[in-house]
């Protein structure tokens, strides 16, 4: 199992696809990589030569962000948004949606389970 920048590429998958385990590779960046490389989208991982992976591994320590690095850039940069206390900043600190979603129905995955809020009973007076 080919291992790039500290992750291991799952071996029945097309190289194209493999390369997205790589958190910060997507699917065009993948693409870019194997034209750049000069390997078959279309090729199995396991079917990749030593000298094939080596390329990838120089191509992806050279010119992309990837795993720790950037989820440190990402985390510092959400960080920044908070401290300066701007509208996404706040909204990041109390786990609302960021981007405008209504909030009034949905946004369950943000905000977590409902918390039921009980109704006050109404205690009839007695006279």
């Amino acid at each position: 199992m080919p291992r790039i920048v500290g992750v291991d590429i799952p071996l029945e998958r097309p190289v194209l696809i493999g390369l997205t385990a790589i958190y910060g590779i997507g699917r065009s960046t993948s693409a870019q990589l194997l034209a750049q490389a000069g390997i078959d989208p279309q090729t199995r991982v396991r079917d990749l030569t030593d000298d094939e992976v080596v390329r990838l591994r120089e191509l992806i320590d050279r010119d992309i962000i990837t795993e720790g690095d950037l989820r440190r850039e990402v985390r510092q940069n959400i960080q920044r948004l908070i401290e300066i206390g701007c509208y996404r900043g706040i909204r990041h600190r109390r786990n609302l949606p960021v981007h405008g979603q209504r909030t009034r129905t949905n946004a369950r995955t943000r905000r977590g389970a409902r918390k039921t809020v009980g109704g006050r009973k109404r205690v009839a007076r007695q006279k």
